[in-house]
């Protein structure tokens, strides 16, 4: 198991106040009593999310509680401005939401490899009172102090992005298919949950194209509401173009496990229901011809296909179906 697979943090964070603006007048030898001269306030640093392909995982910002960024420079006579404050770059895993701790609301995504955003501005620097001077008022005394920065309480989450996500109960065999049709290594063994973490796997197809799986730690009747473990993999689901459902031919009713587990996207998110579906019966290996003919009359209504990662059955077809689907 992966334990530096993190897909949710939350941290602190502040961006940089604005500098003041100088109260300035322009003094020399010969030029004794010249105007006013302050220069502007620097801007303060921003914090910005950029997005990084290289990257699965928050883990690198779960121990970085408190991110600051530098304050503006304040502004000089001479009409010298002050300097800008450093900006913070926080590379994030494509996919990654960011949201307000308090309210919930999304602040912003990074859907695309080097896509940069503002998490939090800096503040704009003050005038200097150079600004000021006006006819009737030659020798202003007076420049805007700098903006302050912001500062939240910003929560990150990380929903992976891959074309099919697979949806089943745990042992419903789908580390074994992932591990059978791509390069991905998921841990497998015969007890619940043994994914603990979502494992994505590129699966090669027919001339040299290639598609992204995702196996999502399995759904128990209650995720939607917390059980086991829960919506924190659900929201993995959200994104994927399209849902693979597993279920094993040993199940006592296909159908019941189905609607089960339909159930539990709708409750979590009933825009889960719009993506396209497909079936794979596992374990098909198990059947003889007659079995699996008496089966398809208690079928879910949707497209299906037998399959076994064990003898190779169907496995191919499988694949075949993915890619017509994801390419209609």
């Amino acid at each position: 198991m992966d334990s530096n697979f993190i897909d949710y943090v939350k941290l602190y964070a502040r961006s940089g106040d604005g500098g003041a603006g100088s109260v300035h007048f322009r003094r020399e030898k010969f030029v004794p009593k010249g105007g006013p001269d302050g220069g502007d306030g620097g801007r303060g640093g921003h914090i910005i999310l950029r997005g990084n392909k290289q990257m699965w995982t928050l883990i690198h910002l779960k121990y970085r509680k408190h991110i600051k960024a530098e304050h503006g420079g304040n502004g000089e006579g001479g009409k010298r401005f002050g300097l800008g404050g450093s900006d913070i770059y926080l590379d994030v895993p494509v996919g990654t939401v960011a949201k307000d701790s308090e309210t919930g609301e999304v602040l912003l995504e990074i859907m695309e490899d080097g896509h940069e955003q503002i998490l939090l501005p800096g503040g704009m620097g003050g005038q200097g009172n150079a600004h000021f001077a006006t006819p009737t008022n030659q020798a202003p005394r007076h420049a805007q102090p700098g903006i302050p920065g912001v500062e939240k309480w910003i929560i990150l989450e990380l929903k992976i992005l891959a074309d099919v996500g697979l949806v089943g109960f745990p042992n419903a065999g789908k580390s074994t298919l992932l591990s059978v049709i791509s390069a991905a290594k998921p841990e497998i063994a015969d007890y619940p949950f043994t994914t603990l973490v979502p494992n994505l796997g590129v699966v090669p197809y027919r001339d040299e194209r290639s598609f992204v799986v995702a196996d999502i730690p399995g759904i128990i009747e209650g995720a939607a509401d917390g059980k086991g473990l829960g919506i924190r993999f659900l929201r993995h689901i959200e994104r994927n173009s399209m849902l693979l459902f597993m279920i094993p031919t040993d199940a006592k009713d296909i159908k019941a496990e189905y609607n089960i587990l339909l159930g539990e996207l709708e409750k979590y998110n009933p825009e889960l229901l719009d993506k396209q579906r497909l079936l794979a019966i596992t374990k098909s290996d198990l059947l003889d011809e007659e079995l699996l003919a008496e089966m398809e009359a208690e079928l879910p209504e949707l497209p299906y296909v037998y399959i076994s990662s064990v003898t190779g059955l169907g496995i191919q077809e499988l694949k075949d179906k993915i890619w017509q689907m994801l390419n209609v």
